[in-house]
């Protein structure tokens, strides 16, 4: 097999991707032309928050707010997931390839990220709800800027010491960038539905900039013949993302963050076990809570995982001695998770016409079919991911593989705006950014034990393994969350 199948599978995505994309404008528009009274009611509702089965809501002010939180939060984010995209196809080979490390060594390179990654998550989660998310978030570029520094020296002890730099930014990447906007959208009193509508978008713009880092990626190594470019231009990104959160991000905080009470409480607790026992009693009696972390658990880590096995399973998989286009690869799988996303934006859509279509439902029913809907969704995306891993490790057929694989990134499309949504429901702001980073905790442990009983030849068993864990969240997922949404759903439906 040749490169130029690649690169057809690549053009055949991206068309329908274009044409997804347009078919969702203009569905968009048709969807936003009819009566301006149910727009109005649309929105003038917004959670806050909902903990243990108590919602909030507050009124809304015009849209322009709306407008310009998405513009400043999706200019940001796009720079930042290029910057970590980038570097995305060549961490495998930068390590086996270039530096000839033998693989049980690249494995152990990538567990020290994930346990820097699961030590650090609930410290900086923690952190950036006391002291502040964009603080956190532009601690995020200096650190991800040194670890892709790091990446640059080929001596074992500065790439151990970049991949922990480097789990301590995918600790705050997925957590405070996340809680800074649902925070901001909860200051600007933005509607459920113009949150969801953020959250698509932005999936949306990860996939357009993690399309284009691949290619680019692509085109450094062709050119160069090495595989240490796209980390020099993945820091270079991070230096520009720095300056543009510094001019466009305002400060926000957790319950308490950033007064001066809570600035003295860092002294006598620096690593913040009373927020971080608080945050974990509130899990520990929310079943639903639970069932999202186990999600969280289930689903990343098989991400993460695939991020490990992906380029060493179609390479077993391929011709003795070809050499697979990964920019493209990677860039194909990217095209897939757009195309996940914008299965989300249909559906989401979709229900909204629906909804908005009966004038006599009340708005809180609207927001509790919204949530069962996200939760049916997440059940569903943990479903179909668990059937394209297990399709990925019964086959040797290379094709086979990559189409289960670009099933999987489907998934991941719809995986993020879906656990997005649920999440800024779900988790009240008080302990956001702290619950969200304290469920990164197992999920690094499950990542860790899976890498270091998985590679070689069992690789294909923790693959399996990851298939098993998707089928039990969604499961769990089916059994506890859709069902509690269900039942909130009915008992707000029928309130006098």
């Amino acid at each position: 097999m040749s490169a130029p199948f690649y690169e057809f599978q690549l053009f055949v995505l991206a068309t329908f991707c274009v044409a997804a994309v347009v078919y969702e404008r203009r569905a968009k528009g048709d969807s936003d032309a009819p009566s301006s009274s149910h727009s109005r009611s649309d929105s003038t509702t917004t959670i806050s928050g909902i903990e243990n089965g108590n919602a909030q809501s507050t009124s809304k002010p015009g849209a322009s707010s709306t407008a310009a939180l998405a513009r400043n939060y999706l200019i940001v984010y796009g720079i930042v997931m290029c910057a970590d995209w980038l570097q995305g196809p060549y961490v495998y080979s930068l390590y086996r390839e270039q530096y000839g490390y033998p693989e049980r060594v690249v494995a152990t390179l990538f567990v020290t990220g994930f346990l820097s990654a699961g030590i650090a998550a609930p410290l900086v989660g923690a952190w950036a709800d006391q002291h502040g998310r964009r603080k956190a978030c532009l601690a995020f570029c200096v650190t991800y800027t040194l670890a892709c520094c790091c990446t640059l020296v080929n001596a074992l002890p500065i790439l151990y010491l970049g991949r922990v730099l480097g789990g301590i930014s995918t600790s705050i990447l997925f957590s405070a960038f996340e809680s800074w906007l649902i925070s901001s959208a909860n200051a600007n009193h933005l509607s459920e539905r113009q949150l969801s509508s953020i959250f698509g978008r932005a999936t949306v713009v990860n996939g357009a900039v993690a399309f284009l880092a691949g290619i680019m990626s692509n085109q450094l190594v062709s050119k160069y013949e090495i595989f240490t470019p796209p980390f020099i231009a993945s820091g270079a990104a991070l230096i520009l993302a720095y300056f543009v959160i510094r001019m466009l991000w305002s400060e926000n905080y957790g319950n308490g963050g950033g007064s001066t009470s809570e600035k003295q409480t860092t002294f006598s607790d620096p690593f913040q076990l009373k927020r971080l026992g608080k945050a974990w009693s509130i899990v520990r009696s929310d079943s639903t809570l639970l069932t999202l972390g186990l999600t969280q658990t289930c689903f990343e880590g098989s991400m993460y995982l695939f991020v490990f096995a992906w380029v060493p399973s179609l390479q077993e998989a391929s011709y003795p001695g070809e050499t697979l286009p990964l920019g493209y690869i990677f860039s194909a799988f990217m095209v897939s998770m757009m195309l996940g996303s914008l299965l989300y934006s249909a559906a989401t859509s979709t229900f909204s016409s629906s909804s908005s279509s009966n004038a006599s439902s009340s708005t809180n029913s609207k927001l509790d079919g919204s949530l069962t809907l996200h939760a049916k969704l997440s059940s569903l995306v943990c479903t179909l991911s668990a059937c394209a891993l297990a399709v990925s490790v019964s086959t040797d057929d290379v094709r086979k593989r990559f189409w289960a694989f670009c099933v999987f990134e489907a998934c991941v499309g719809m995986y993020y705006p879906v656990q997005g949504m649920l999440r800024g429901a779900l988790i009240a702001d008080d302990h956001r950014a702290t619950l969200s980073s304290l469920f990164r905790v197992p999920l690094n442990v499950f990542v860790v034990f899976s890498l270091m009983n998985g590679v070689s030849s069992s690789r294909l068993y923790v693959v399996a393994g990851c298939a098993v864990a998707l089928s039990l969240s969604a499961i769990m997922t089916g059994w506890v969350v859709v069902a509690r949404t269900e039942e909130k759903d009915s008992t707000t439906t029928h309130r006098p």
